[in-house]
């Protein structure tokens, strides 16, 4: 294992100030460049099969078809210019396309396994896969004009099997949670290994860093909750299943609310618990999804329904029972309840000025776009034929994006078209 240099110093707050949480002192290990090629457009094999017909009341504006079989996930750019996005899936590949035109720009291989994660860094300059095969394959863009030409950067491996991949909200460090009970904190683009995490007991199945970028929240299937400082292999808390008030039955999801001092954690129960991060205390019980086996909370975020983002917050979750359950943290009510006809897989909340907007995604098909202030229901998106496994924004809120088992991605305007029914860039 070769040192690192103690000269480079990882700013990966994006401020410049002295609020540095992790330099090259915390890397474990370097990950040497494999000497992959720049990728070209369109780069490699075969297509997958071929992707189920849309019905016939779809109102959808652009289509992506190349994967053929289940893509498991989407992710626009996080630019609101790019109007591209990454998808993962059953084909164990990943495509960067266009989603004004549905054409491919780089076909992503090298995955022995269904690629399940694929995320865009904060500024969109790298973007990850992940898979069942246990790799996390990155590339990055060549040059600064257009976002058409991409090279691969490095392999990076340790997950038996990669559950999940985020990137740090204002750095370019990534992890990644394992199958094996283990997370992987890299730096990037140099692919060194900046700690491995050896707290959990089960499958780490959701993860998150607080949006302030300090700390890391993640989760598993044997329903622990633990809270880390990134700099230390140690856990600041612990949350068990062993404390009756916790047991979750499995963690499932989770969320943290935009002031970085709560989490909202999801159950394989269908129960809903808020955790001080502060104090590293149950604060919490929210009780309005159907709970018992066979129900679970499969997605948590937050919304802005008053403009206000240093407050407790307003939680968002879904759940198997088809609700998605507004909560207002500040008193643990439940603000509204809203339907699908099935599972809730994804839930949205575009920025602002459209924050106040709710996306949810859902097994029976559809996506629907509401506002959470009131809870009416403004639109529903439809096309998919299947399940919708993973959704996601683009255009800086403007689009929707969802990715099916019917082997599409699809594309939908959160406003209306223009008069040739074009998705606005």
């Amino acid at each position: 294992m070769s040192e690192p240099s103690h000269q480079e110093q990882l700013d990966i707050t994006g401020t410049g100030d002295d609020e540095e949480f992790l330099t090259s002192d915390d890397v474990l290990e370097e990950v040497d460049d494999d000497g992959d090629h720049q990728m070209d457009e369109d780069d490699s094999d075969e297509e997958g099969g071929e992707p189920s017909q849309p019905p016939a009341d779809s109102n959808f504006e652009q289509s992506f078809s190349a994967h053929g079989n289940s893509v498991f996930t989407v992710s626009g750019h996080p630019s609101p210019s790019a109007p591209i996005a990454v998808s993962g899936g059953e084909d164990d590949l990943g495509y960067i396309w266009d989603i004004t035109d549905g054409e491919v720009i780089v076909k992503l291989s090298g995955h022995t396994d269904s690629v399940t994660s694929a995320s865009w860094s904060h500024d969109g300059e790298m973007v990850a896969t992940g898979g069942m095969d246990g790799k996390v394959r990155v590339w990055k863009r060549v040059g600064t004009d257009g976002w058409r030409q991409w090279e691969f950067v490095t392999e990076l491996t340790g997950p038996d099997e990669v559950m999940f991949l985020r990137w740090h909200p204002k750095g370019n460090v990534l992890l990644a949670g394992s199958n094996d009970g283990t997370l992987w904190l890299w730096q990037l683009p140099s692919g060194n290994t900046m700690q491995v995490f050896a707290g959990h007991s089960g499958p780490v199945q959701t993860g998150e860093f607080t949006p302030d970028g300090k700390r890391i929240v993640t989760a598993d299937g044997d329903g622990n909750l633990i809270y880390w400082d990134p700099r230390s292999p140690t856990p600041v808390f612990k949350l068990s299943s062993s404390d009756g008030r916790f047991n979750l039955e499995g963690i499932t999801s989770l969320g943290i609310n935009p002031s970085s001092t709560l989490a909202v954690v999801g159950g394989m129960n269908g129960g809903i618990r808020v955790v001080s991060l502060a104090k590293g205390q149950l604060v919490g019980t929210l009780s309005g999804h159907s709970e018992g086996e066979n129900s679970s909370i499969e997605a948590v975020t937050f919304v802005d329904v008053g403009g206000k983002s240093d407050g407790p917050g307003v939680a968002v979750t879904g759940g198997t029972d088809g609700k998605a359950c507004i909560w207002d943290l500040a008193t643990m009510r439940l603000r509204a309840t809203l339907e699908h006809e099935d599972a809730i897989t994804s839930l949205l909340t575009p920025p602002s000025p459209k924050s106040h907007t709710l996306i949810s995604a859902s097994a029976d098909k559809t996506l629907k776009v509401w506002d959470a202030r009131t809870g009416n229901l403004l639109r529903t998106l439809k096309g998919h034929s299947e399940v919708i496994n993973s959704a996601s924004l683009g255009l800086g809120g403007d689009v929707v994006l969802g990715a099916s088992d019917d082997g599409l991605c699809l594309v939908w305007t959160t406003e209306k078209t223009d008069e040739n029914g074009m998705v606005p860039v």
